[in-house]
This record gives C-alpha cells, sequence and structure tokens, in this order.
C-alpha cells in the first residue's frame, strides 16, 4: 500500500529548478533602486540640515527592506554652516565692540562735562577775586591821590605865605628843604608826561621847579638851565635838596632832587613815573644848591 502511494508521487511532474546566481547572495551586488525618497534626500540636502534628516529618516523607513548606500554630500552643507557660525560670531563680536566703545564715549563725555563744570566754577572764582582785588586797589589809589592833594593844597598855602616875604632865590628859613621834600615825596607814583607840568602828571624839570617854587625859589624851567643855578657841589659832598643832573653843565637832560641816604626823587621815564632811587644805580653828573 506505501509502496503504491510512493509510487503515485511519483508519477506527479516535478517542478523544474533555477540554479541561483553564485554572487546572489551578497548584498552589495544588488543593483539600488533609485526612488522618489533618494531624490527628496538629494534636495534636502541643498536646502538645509533639518530637511536632509527628515527626508532620509522617511527615505530609511521607506526602503527598511532595501537600505540606501548613497553618500550624502555633507561636507558642503558643513561649511556652509561654519561659514555662517562666522559670520554670527562676527556681527556679534562687533555688535559688542560697538556697545563698549559707545559706553566708553559715553563715559569719557560724562568726565569732560564734569571737568568743565569745575573748570567754571574755579574760573568764575578766580575772575571774582581778581574783581574783588582790583575793587580794592582802586579805592586805595584814590585814598592816597586824596590825602596828596590835600597835602599838595597845604604846602601851596604855605609857599603863598612864604612867597609874601621873600623877594630873592637866596635860601629861606631852614625848614624849606622839608617843604621840598615833603611835596616831592607827595608826587610819587605820578605819571612821566613829556611837558606836563602837574598836578598828576610830570617831567623831570617841571616837578623841581614846582617843588622850589613852594618855597619861593624860581627856578628855570628846562633841566640845562637848571643845571647851571645855585651853588656848584661835588658828588662827596650832598646835602639833602641839592638838585643833581646828568650831562654835561649847562646842557644836562635830566635832573632830579638829592633826599638822603644815597637816594634821590625824580620823574624818571613814562614807564617808571615819579619815584625814588637808588643813586649808585645811576650816578649823576653834577650837582648845585640853592637852599
Amino acid at each position: 500500500m506505501a509502496q503504491d502511494t510512493f509510487l503515485e508521487d511519483m508519477k506527479e511532474p516535478l517542478v523544474p529548478v533555477v540554479p541561483m546566481s553564485h554572487t546572489a547572495h551578497i548584498r552589495s551586488h544588488r543593483k539600488p533602486r533609485r526612488s522618489a525618497s533618494t531624490l527628496a534626500v538629494r534636495a534636502g540636502v541643498a536646502g538645509g540640515v533639518l530637511s536632509t534628516l527628515a527626508v532620509a529618516g522617511a527615505s530609511g523607513s521607506a526602503n527598511a527592506a532595501e537600505p540606501v548606500t548613497q553618500t550624502l554630500e555633507l561636507p558642503t552643507l558643513t561649511a556652509d554652516l561654519a561659514a555662517q557660525a562666522a559670520q554670527t560670531a562676527d556681527a556679534t563680536e562687533q555688535a559688542a565692540a560697538n556697545y563698549q566703545l559707545q559706553a566708553e564715549r559715553d563715559a569719557a563725555a560724562a568726565k569732560a562735562a564734569k571737568e568743565a563744570k569745575a573748570d567754571l566754577a574755579e574760573a568764575k572764582k578766580k575772575a571774582a577775586a581778581e574783581k574783588k582785588k582790583a575793587e580794592e586797589a582802586a579805592r586805595k589809589e584814590a585814598a592816597e591821590r586824596a590825602s596828596r592833594n590835600a597835602e599838595r593844597t597845604t604846602l601851596s598855602a604855605s609857599a603863598s605865605t612864604s612867597a609874601s616875604t621873600s623877594t630873592t632865590a637866596s635860601a629861606p628859613a631852614g625848614g624849606s628843604v622839608a617843604t621840598v621834600i615833603s611835596f616831592l615825596k607827595a608826587q610819587v607814583g605820578d605819571a612821566y608826561v613829556m611837558g606836563a607840568t602837574g598836578p598828576n602828571a610830570w617831567d623831570c624839570s617841571s616837578l623841581v621847579q614846582a617843588a622850589f617854587r613852594q618855597v619861593g625859589v624860581d627856578l628855570p624851567r628846562v633841566s640845562q638851565d637848571q643845571s647851571t643855578v645855585g651853588t656848584e657841589v661835588s658828588l662827596s659832598n650832598l646835602q639833602v635838596g641839592d638838585i643833581l643832573y646828568w650831562g654835561a653843565k649847562g646842557s644836562a637832560y635830566h635832573v632830579g632832587v638829592y633826599i638822603g641816604n644815597g637816594q634821590y626823587l625824580d620823574a624818571a621815564n613814562p614807564s617808571k613815573g615819579v619815584v625814588i632811587q637808588d643813586l649808585s644805580g645811576y650816578p649823576a653828573t653834577g650837582a648845585v644848591r640853592v637852599l
């Protein structure tokens, strides 16, 4: 029975077997299929990292049975990202530098404004001090001038009295020299002006003439003539009240009056005015005595 069954089975037609290729079991020898997902992956590479990864994931799911072996062009994508990152970093660094520079400028401007304010306050303070000083000097000068004017008035009155009792140029009483010196000292600080005859400006000879007029002695107007009046005296034997002259006798170019202690008083020049000076600094040529 069993043998009959076997024989029956043997009567069935056999299906021919096709022999397999000897390389059919190697995966790398299978030709990958071009699919829409592969094209999508390439488009994703050009568009950006996220699109590429998404498409690649979808492609991987769709072709799970047959994996994609084509290599993505990541080096190009990486270079683009690096360039973008570098540009962003440069822009951030530049913005930070600009903010820092602006902050430094603001700080410098604030400091300059503070210093300018302090300088202005100091300048105002100095100006106020200078103004106060000038006003004080003006008041002092006015008081001194008023004092000199009062002394001149007194001396003039005294000179008028002396003139009424004296008609010659001979030496009056002993107090006359003191009167001359007092008048001269009252003019210290007055201006020097060529040709001026007082009361606040003099030249050298007009001052000497006015001083001796206080005691009734009329002297010539100019220094050349004043050097020839009275009695000639040596410079080693000077007395208070002697008239000093500079230049040759009869052609002197400057005169003054000896006031003792090696000093003389004169209307010196426009820069000095009426001053007291040391005879050693500007020795006279000669001297005459009229008192």
